[in-house]
């Protein structure tokens, strides 16, 4: 097989071509058919004889088509289908694609294996055969084809596309994280909301518009270190504002895989001095709980009265993780003789069985109704429903909130190599670590574990990275890594193949679907992702030069880009609005305030077509703007409008805009869009 090579021409690893990979041999069509929805298009479904590997191709009419096929890789396998269920909006893929003059594939990545190299092997081979059916339908060629996936499928499609030759031609990741990202990311973030639970709303008010900009004022000296800790290992503090929302992510998947991994460690973080819970005077050891009680009755699905192990009702064996988190309402409550009382930190707290049937069995706590507790969303904590018919009247029972106490300061206890800076903070001058050391790296082996190999920065072709700047989740430092790797191996050819463009005010998801807070403070990132597609497809086929990367700089954990357009480069407009001539007006009820914006796109990044007004909070960006574009590329513009607040309160205007490649403000997938806020403080009437 081809090898990727270094400059000095030393062999790094060794290329998947999928030819000949006897596995995939013998593909099968079972569905062939024309749909209308959610655009017109051919679809055909199938698999491969032997092995549990599916896919779903979407093919555009003949006289759409433009050669070209887009792959989207998610975080997990699963369904072949999944773009079934993405079809409103601006998140159609299969619209999107269509729409695009491609063809969409979809791959169940094989299925669950033991074998960590099926993800990439099986999403190529379904790749080259959609090139097969292609030629069926369209004639001889060969389609070009693109990959892209975010967050845990950001993982994967880099290594599809570094561990793979002749497959892809290009590859669009997004919300990626590094190989040292799980779970420390998670750890970090929920260890600073159980210090901070009380001053986010201080925190908020300082870094808004029109704040002091000192969010550490009035925190003591462990809240200012905890917040501190998580800012410069990355955490974008503008995304606090979601605090209620983002809760602790994905680390209730994650745990069960750190207690494999490194079960000693949940014992050692209580017992040995250097880690945090050893200290009988840290704010861990009084936020631990380990409460005993009893169990007094059990409360089984569909009966409202508590049951006792005579009148027990059976359920059936199912799916763990299917049962935790489609289907709570058959899962058992237990009535407890006590519960704790007072302000009691219960978050991530399991329920641990000390006696009777079910001695040993730890599930997780979903949370307290009077005396009743129920049972929470967790993987990995019981391989079956039935377990919990173990469960009778008299059983011993403990709430225990250690292990996930335990786990948030993990990633003190996890420095990697030089080459990660936010660790910094964690080693002394002589950098030695500051902490006791695990014996194993867990991000690296979950990363691996995942998507099959770890990211090198080697690939064939080109690609675009799309990361967001206010990612709870992926923090936008972790593309820079990346970006780094890539140039270790591209060197001054970095330019001639790779892109990174950040995205301001979006968050983790990629959904466009936004609650009222989000609207008021994000907006997402799916169009600059389509576009990054289309950029990388011109650039491949063409050699159309895209736009060039955001241009940035790291400081302290933190991604720093300049306020003007031409300076910051990438691909998103900017925005600069004023209240009364600052970020922050005082004004009485009814008093005129005057808005005024200047809204601008990179070079050579379209022009802007839409901006519209949101006053008061309600997130329906009802009242369009009148975009006055200040030159004849329509790059420039500026917005103005009055408005007068009819009560007091304290009020954040957001102006959102929008532009477009072409200036096409009805290209529905296209619409690159940014926001920013002003704060108006609105009082009474002097009587």
């Amino acid at each position: 097989m081809p090898n990727h090579e270094t400059e000095k021409g030393n062999t790094i690893k060794s290329l998947y071509d999928g030819v000949q990979d006897p596995q995939f041999q013998n593909p099968y069509v079972d569905i062939d058919e024309w749909r209308n929805e959610p655009a017109h298009h051919r679809y055909i479904h199938g698999g491969f004889e032997g092995t549990d590997t599916r896919f779903s191709f979407y093919f555009p009419p003949a006289e759409v088509y433009e050669g070209r096929f887009f792959q989207p890789v998610y975080p997990v396998q699963g369904s072949e289908n999944a773009a079934q269920s993405h079809i409103d909006g601006v998140d159609n893929k299969i619209g999107f694609a269509i729409s695009s003059g491609a063809y969409l594939v979809e791959s169940n990545m094989g299925g669950a294996s033991s074998d960590v190299t099926l993800v990439y092997r099986a999403s190529a081979a379904v790749a080259l055969y959609s090139r097969v059916k292609a030629a069926e339908l369209f004639g001889p060629h060969r389609p070009y084809g693109y990959i892209y996936g975010g967050s845990g499928g950001g993982f994967k499609t880099i290594s599809f596309i570094e561990n793979t030759t002749g497959v892809w031609d290009g590859a669009v990741p997004f919300v990626i994280g590094t190989p040292m990202a799980i779970p420390n990311v998670f750890t970090v973030r929920v260890h600073a909301m159980r210090i901070l639970k009380d001053k986010f709303p201080a925190i908020l008010d300082a870094i808004e518009p029109g704040g002091s900009g000192d969010m550490y004022a009035g925190l003591n000296e462990e809240e200012r270190h905890a917040l501190q800790e998580v800012t410069r290992m990355g955490f974008p503090p503008k995304a606090w504002f979601a605090y209620k929302e983002i809760g602790d992510g994905a680390l209730t998947v994650l745990t069960p895989a750190v207690m494999n991994m490194d079960p000693s460690y949940f014992e050692d973080f209580w017992n040995v001095p250097g880690y945090l819970g050893a200290d009988p005077e840290s704010s861990a050891s009084r936020a631990r709980l380990q409460h005993k009680t009893v169990v007094t009755g059990v409360i089984r699905p569909g009966k409202k009265e508590v049951m006792d192990s005579d009148g027990a009702v059976k359920m059936g064996v199912d799916d763990a993780w299917k049962m935790l988190t489609e289907d709570k309402e058959s899962l058992p409550s237990f009535k407890l003789e006590d519960v704790p009382e007072g302000d009691v930190y219960l978050d991530g707290a399991f329920v641990r069985f000390t006696s009777g049937e079910a001695a040993g069995l730890k599930i997780p706590f979903g949370q307290i109704n009077g005396n009743v507790v129920t049972v929470g969303s967790a993987f990995g904590f019981f391989t079956s429903v039935q377990s919990l018919d173990k469960v009778k009247p008299g059983d011993e029972v403990v709430l225990d909130n250690s292990d996930y106490i335990a786990i948030q300061t993990y990633h003190r206890h996890q420095v990697p190599t030089a080459e990660y800076s936010v660790w910094d903070q964690y080693r002394d001058d002589n950098g030695e670590p500051l902490y006791p050391q695990r014996p194993i790296l867990v991000g690296p082996a979950v990363a691996y574990g995942g998507a099959g190999s770890v990211q090198r920065g080697c690939f064939e072709g080109k690609m675009i990275v799309v990361q967001t700047l206010m990612d709870e989740s992926a923090f936008p430092w972790q593309a820079d890594w990346y970006r780094s790797k890539v140039k270790e191996y591209l060197g001054e050819q970095l330019d001639d193949r790779f892109r990174l463009w950040f995205v301001d005010h979006a968050l983790h998801a990629d959904t466009s679907s936004n609650n009222v807070l989000d609207g008021l403070h994000i907006v997402t990132y799916i169009p600059a992702l389509h576009q990054a597609l289309l950029d990388l497809s011109t650039w491949v086929e063409r050699g159309v030069i895209p736009p060039a990367s955001t241009n940035y700089e790291v400081v302290e954990g933190q991604v720093i880009v300049s306020s003007k357009a031409a300076e910051r480069r990438g691909i998103q407009p900017v925005i600069s609005l004023k209240a009364n001539d600052g970020e922050r007006a005082e004004v009485s009820v009814g008093e005129t305030v005057f808005f005024m914006a200047e809204i601008e796109v990179p070079p050579n990044t379209g022009k802007i077509v839409s901006a519209e007004w949101d006053f008061e909070g309600e997130a329906t960006f009802s009242i369009n703007a009148t975009v006055n574009h200040t030159n004849e590329e329509g790059s420039s513009a500026v917005v103005k409008t009055t408005y007068a607040f009819s009560k007091p309160g304290t009020f954040f205007p957001v102006l959102r805009a929008s532009s477009n490649r072409e200036g096409n403000c009805s290209d529905l997938y296209t619409q690159v869009v940014n926001l920013h806020r002003v704060r108006v403080v609105v009082q009474e009437n002097d009587i």
